[in-house]
């Protein structure tokens, strides 16, 4: 059985895994069945009805025809062997040309590649743009600002010389955030970050530029005047009203505004799954909630509440678009990341706030504690719980994960797992899509979006979920 959501079994010791397990999916067979090639029919050699003898030199017959199947034998062989080399050498330029993309960078889901001095040069080269549009970043839980040089292709600190918020607001934009979710920008040593130098504004540059222009006025500078690089905040996430505190098995959340991003993704008047608030106008879930319900209308968003007896008295939040990964694919959960984006705005408080992105450089080790909420069963095939609750989990690597007493090979870069080995706290049905967090310099990340498992609360079946680290560039161009 593959469950998706979470449960709590610290009542009870948890259950064996199976010494065997059962098969992952019913689609997905343990052992692939490798295409075998067809034997050759044997080559009949083409019967000779007419012939003369020569005076003088004896004919046979039999010899004729077996010199002629032999010749007719190597040169099948030989066009054979060269059709092989020929789809071999195909397949490898396909791969390393474009599969690969060796020679520059892919363009986000499409199969086009670009050479690498064409990525954020000014010039649109991708399809749908991502090679201008992703020359921003932010690295680590200080918000610092990266541009990425065309010139060095590296990532660099952007010099706070000159910067002002209305700069801040333009690249804000230009990332995928709303001008009015912009908080302010600030102004940190970059130490070590700034080693390969830094991206700085042109002497010429004026902030009445188009956001598109603000990269496209930086250039390559060895040094900063100020010493000091931008940090931006496009949005204020990532707060909680409870400070973090350890959790052992799952219980009930009781004060509201702990987890204020969690939402309650309904369909047909009924808990479906769990989502994520990351902006008030866009909610993060898993792509397999979508799946069957994939029109907008079907879907209410419920924000700021703890039971779902307390939502079945409110209308809700009408939903006006649903985007499921391109890249899903439902037989094995690769890619299992959606997107919602509301009619109107939710109306941002201290019960109902976004969580953060992941950025590159946080440190998201194993040794770190987590946590996963959501309404979902709290026995595997029960019903949702009424009340959200929360427990703590621990980040398990993928080469763990991996190994054959675990999930055997199967966890994708795009997936990562979390729980507990011994088993006893998971996600469980009705928890899909929803968050799994971590916090780091006072802010909540949004790690992972509840994905899948085998079971709940196995020994050796931890759960999955989606690796948000991994969709931050694609989540940013549906924004925008």
């Amino acid at each position: 059985h593959v469950n998706y959501g979470f449960q709590y079994e610290e009542e009870r010791p948890p259950p064996q895994a199976p010494e065997y397990p059962p098969p992952y999916y019913p689609s997905v067979p343990l052992y692939s069945n490798f295409p075998r090639t067809p034997a050759l029919a044997p080559v009949q050699a083409p019967i000779n009805t007419h012939y003369t003898v020569t005076a003088g030199l004896p004919y046979t017959p039999s010899t004729h025809k077996a010199s002629r199947s032999r010749c007719l034998c190597i040169t099948a062989a030989v066009v054979i062997i060269v059709l092989i080399i020929l789809a071999v050498a195909a397949v490898l330029i396909w791969y390393f040309l474009f599969s690969a993309c060796v020679m520059g960078r892919r363009c986000g889901q499409s199969s086009m590649c670009v050479h690498s001095w064409q990525w954020c040069n000014g010039q649109t080269d991708c399809p749908a743009g991502e090679d201008e549009a992703q020359c921003f970043r932010f690295y680590g839980s200080n918000l610092m600002l990266q541009s990425f040089s065309n010139k060095d292709q590296k990532w660099k600190a952007v010099c706070s010389d000159r910067w002002d918020n209305t700069i801040g607001k333009q690249v804000c934009q230009q990332i995928g955030y709303s001008s009015s979710d912009y908080v302010s920008y600030g102004t940190i040593n970059p130490s070590l970050s700034s080693a390969d130098g830094y991206m700085i504004l042109k002497s010429d540059f004026s902030n009445a530029y188009s956001a598109e222009s603000v990269h496209d006025s930086l250039s390559d500078s060895s040094s900063c005047p100020t010493n000091t690089a931008v940090t931006l905040k496009c949005i204020g996430c990532g707060s909680s009203l409870v400070p973090g505190v350890r959790i052992v098995g799952g219980v009930t959340v009781n004060t509201l505004g702990r987890w204020p991003w969690q939402v309650s993704l309904q369909a047909m008047g009924s808990h479906m799954c769990g989502g994520s608030i990351i902006t008030p106008s866009w909610i993060v879930t898993a792509a397999h909630c979508v799946q069957t319900f994939s029109s907008p209308s079907q879907w209410k968003v419920f924000a700021g509440f703890l039971t779902l007896t307390q939502m079945s008295s409110s209308i809700g939040n009408s939903v006006i678009q649903v985007i499921a990964h391109p890249g899903y694919d439902p037989d094995n959960n690769n890619n299992d990341i959606a997107l919602m984006k509301l009619r109107s705005p939710l109306r941002m408080s201290s019960n109902i706030a976004p969580v953060c992105l992941p950025n590159t450089g946080l440190d998201l080790s194993t040794s770190r504690t987590y946590y996963v909420t959501g309404w979902g069963a709290t026995v595997n095939q029960g019903s949702a719980s009424n009340e959200l609750r929360e427990a703590q989990v621990s980040l398990i690597s993928r080469t763990v994960c991996n190994s054959q007493q675990v999930y055997n090979g199967i966890i994708t870069d795009t997936m990562i797992c979390a729980g507990t080995l011994n088993g006893g706290v998971d996600t469980c049905q009705g928890d899909s899509g929803g968050p799994l967090v971590t916090s780091e310099n006072f802010l909540w990340w949004l790690v992972g979006d509840t994905s899948w498992g085998q079971g709940c609360a196995l020994r050796n079946r931890p759960g999955v979920y989606g690796n948000v680290t991994t969709f931050v560039d694609w989540i940013y161009m549906q924004m925008k």
